[in-house]
């Protein structure tokens, strides 16, 4: 057999894997972009409705207090509704653990 045919066969396989993992590493590349600016954007967006939240829990608690004369007593509801918020949140917290997984996922491999 003759060597010069055979390695030019070899270069073009020796090129197509490397093209094949230069293109596997962009595309993680892009899944890991894409994931990261994904949860950074919505890590600013929970921080600001959480600020916002905040505010409307202190004004809240302070105008309940002025009703029922006390101060204390309007937080002590909205941390009792808190409470009751919390409990209902570790009830539900598998179904929205497997809903977050599978975000993920789905956001890694497509």
């Amino acid at each position: 057999m003759d060597t010069n045919l055979i390695e030019p066969f070899f270069e073009r396989t020796e090129q197509y894997g490397r093209t094949g993992i230069e293109l596997l590493k962009l595309k993680s590349v892009d899944k890991t972009a894409d994931l990261v600016s994904s949860l950074a954007s919505r890590s600013i967006l929970t921080l600001a409705v959480s600020f916002f939240a905040l505010m409307l829990n202190i004004a809240i608690a302070l105008w309940l207090g002025d009703l029922l004369g006390k101060y204390y007593y309007g937080f002590l509801v909205v941390a009792s509704c808190h409470a009751i918020a919390a409990i209902v949140l570790l009830a539900i917290h598998p179904f929205i653990k497997s809903r977050v997984n599978d975000s993920i996922i789905r956001k890694l491999l497509s």
